[in-house]
Formats: C-alpha cells, structure tokens, sequence
C-alpha cells in the first residue's frame, strides 16, 4: 500500500531529521558552545529538516531554504551535524520533479559558494581541499542527474499508462460498437423475415375471407378456406425457419462471429415469388447476363431487398403485379435489381424517393441468359448500415421509409442501409409511368464503408 505523498514526504522529513539529530549528538559529545549558537543551530536543524516536508509542492523554495539553513548552519555550529543530507534530497528532488535548470543553478551556486569560502580561508585553516571539492562538485552532479533519470522514468510509465487507458478504453468501445452493430443486424432480419410474412398471411386471410363471404355453398368454402390455410402454413413454415435461423447465433456460445442465417439468399428468390404469388401478386421475373456465385453478404442483401420490396407493394400498392429484373453487369462488376409494381400506390409508395449509396465493387463477367422461379446461385451473409432519406410529394421531406402522414417505417432504409454497407446503391421512388420503383446495384465484391458492419 503506498502512502499519499504529503504523508510520505512527513515521514520523510522525520526521518531525516532523527538521522541529523542523532549524529549531531554522537559526533559533537564532546563539543562546547554557547547556549544562544546552540539554539540557533538546533533551529536551523528543524528547519532545514523540517522544510522536506514540502519538497513535492514547493521544490525549488525547499531547496533554497535547506541551502540557506547549511550556510548559516555550518561557519556558526561547533556540532557540525549532516543537515548537508536535508539539502542534497532537496536537490534531488528539485530536478526529479521537472525542475533540471534550477537543480543545475542551485548545484553550481553551492560548489561556488563553497569554493569560494575556501579560498578565503587563511593557509592552514581549509577545511575542504581540492580533492574534496572535487567529490562535492561530483556528488552535486550525481544528485542532480539521477533526479532527471528518475523524472524521465516517472514520464514513461505515465505515458505507458495512459497508453494502456486509452487502449482498454478503445477496446471497450468497439465491443459496444460491435454489440451495437448485430442488434442493428439482428433487428433488419427480424424486421424482413416478420414483415414480409405477416403481410402476406393477412393479404392471404383477407382474400380468403373475401372469397367465402361470396361462396356461401359448403363445398366451395371448404376448397376456400384449404387454400388459405394451406398457404398461411407455407409461409408461416419458411417464417418459422428463418427465424430459427437468425435467432441460433445468440446460442452459438463457441460462435467466433455471427453469421446470416444459411437459408436466405438468391437461390431461393422462387420461393419468395411462389409466396408473393399464392398472396395474389402477380410476379414476374427477368434475368440477363449469367449468375455467378455472390459473397454471403451480396446474397444475403439482394434477397432481402427483393422480399421487402414485394412485401412493401403487398401492403402500401393497390397494383397486382410485379416485375422483378435482376441484370448481372460484368463491366462494373456489379448486379442490379429492380423491382417495379404496376401502379396504384398508396401510403409510403407515392411519397417521394429515397437513395442510399457507397463505394462501387470489383469487376465481374456474365452473358445473356433466362431465370425461372428458383433458379440462381449463391449463400447468404448480412448486411450493415447506412443513410437516405425520402421527400413527400409537394409537401417537403421527411426521412425514408416514412408511412402516410407522419407514421414511420424502416423498410426502404434498412434497403439503403444494406446496399450502402456493402459499397453499393439503393434508389426508390415513383417510376415516370406510374407506379413505384426499387433500384440496387450491389457489387459482386462486398466493399464494406467505414463505420458500417456487412
């Protein structure tokens, strides 16, 4: 445990003066002088000992006030004590505590003054020689250099402290920034697995209502009612499997990083149109340039945009049909999706358009070819966050994803956000013809932008 240093340099100073005090009555036993030069020295002792006891808070006037004590002490005692110690701390302490030039005049202030006394000595009464001055001007010297080596090294493990403060603290911060960054990722996933599949088992259950409320007749209720039911299974079935899906990486406790859930991805962009379709959709797709195998966060990206897309049309667009284009461009080394409805917006589909943007990707290669339902190539990944923002038609602006008046919504900026973390674009808005468009461009090489996690 160590002590505070005003207890420390109390202690200090006692101990130097019991160290002065003893040696002084063991070397001057013998010694005679008068009561008055007695006090006056045994004054000067408490002094001179007495002022270490404030050489961290005032160094250079303690180093004085010890020096001033010696000089009167020395030519007017006949005890002769070591209050020389008090001094020489003292001067230690001036150069340990930053204080090298006022260390370095005191030192040369004392070997003069001593020299000089000396030399006015009459032959015969020298109390110091050369050689003794020599070792006092040596002793004057070491005192002052080790002061300077013991601050120099009392700055470096400051320094190598502080650097270790800042390093724990930057440590801390990216675990929160890495925390912070898989709730994001986790609540886009849960916010496209759920949204898309609860608007489609509504859109479904509303139709199916709809439609026995016209058929009255048993037999064809009951075909009805199987048909949605068989639906809403389906798609509460795949629901159920993504979630199960994104959800296993909070259990995976040996889990070196979390990962996309291995279900999602353009290779089951079929299902999702089977789905869109079985909601009453109209979905049509269209491919050109040949697929090649993406990135898991590419794959994982391009399908969820596709989904919430066709989940947005599905519940803000009174048009029944789609058109989804998926365009491998071998030149910028990009894919591009677009997903077009047929027109009759309502809600957050007529209110302006939103961009999201990042770096562009690498290079790639494909040639014209068709898609069928299902068909496609790659895995899965995730995606990261980013930036956009939406304008109300004739009204102003208001950020993306904004639902009718004055309602929020994430689903055209969690695009954004994942096309823009993966270095790629995200534009949606009213096509000239009607309707409303969704538009991605994302590379067949992931760039991740900076603050963003893919």
């Amino acid at each position: 445990m160590r002590l505070p240093p005003r207890t420390a340099d109390a202690l200090l100073a006692g101990l130097v003066l019991l160290l002065v005090t003893v040696w002084t009555l063991i070397s001057g036993w013998h010694a005679h002088e008068s009561a008055p030069r007695a006090a006056l020295g045994w004054a000067l002792v408490l002094v001179g000992c007495g002022a270490l006891a404030l050489r961290r808070r005032w160094p250079v006037a303690v180093a004085v006030v010890t020096l001033l004590a010696c000089v009167a002490y020395y030519p007017n005692s006949a005890q002769d004590g070591p209050l020389m110690i008090a001094f020489a701390l003292a001067l230690y302490t001036t150069a340990a505590e930053g204080r090298f030039a006022a260390a370095v005049a005191l030192a040369a202030v004392t070997l003069l003054a001593v020299g000089l006394g000396e030399a006015r000595q009459a032959p015969g009464h020298r109390q110091i020689d050369g050689t003794a001055l020599a070792m006092l001007a040596g002793w004057l010297i070491s005192l002052v250099a080790i002061g300077r080596a013991q601050r120099t090294r009392t700055a470096y493990l400051h320094e190598v402290e502080q650097r270790a403060l800042a390093a724990e603290r930057e440590q801390e911060a990216r675990a929160r920034q890495s925390a912070t960054e898989e709730r994001l990722r986790i609540a886009r996933e849960l916010h496209d697995v759920l949204g898309h599949t609860v608007s489609l088992i509504n859109v479904q259950s509303g139709a199916a209502l709809h439609r026995l409320a016209k058929r009255p007749d048993p037999e064809a209720a009951l075909v009805t009612a199987t048909e949605a039911l068989t639906a809403v299974r389906t798609t509460s079935k795949d629901a159920l499997r993504e979630l199960r899906a994104t959800l296993g990486v909070l259990r995976g406790a040996d889990e070196a990083a979390p990962t996309a859930p291995p279900a999602s991805g353009l290779a089951l962009l079929g299902d999702l149109v089977a789905r869109a379709r079985a909601a009453g959709l109209d979905v049509r797709t269209r491919v050109t340039g040949t697929p090649v195998p993406l990135p898991p966060p590419v794959d994982l990206a391009a399908y969820r945009i596709v989904q919430e897309s066709l989940t947005n049309v599905t519940r803000h667009s009174a048009s029944a049909s789609v058109t989804v284009s998926l365009d491998w461009e071998p030149t910028a080394g990009t894919v591009r999706l677009r997903i077009a409805d047929g027109g009759g917006p309502s809600g957050p589909t007529a209110a302006g358009t939103a961009t999201g943007s990042g770096a562009p990707g690498s290079n790639g290669s494909g040639s014209g070819d068709s898609w069928s339902d299902g068909s496609g190539s790659g895995a899965i990944g995730s995606a990261g966050i980013g930036n956009g923002t939406i304008g109300s038609a004739g009204t102003g602006s208001r950020e993306i994803g904004s639902a009718g008046a004055g309602s929020g919504g994430t689903g055209i900026r969690g695009m954004a956000e994942r096309a823009r973390a993966l270095g790629g674009t995200l534009t949606a808005g009213p096509a000239d013809g009607g309707g409303f468009v969704v538009e991605a461009r994302l590379p067949t090489t992931p760039t991740p932008q900076e603050g963003t996690s893919a």
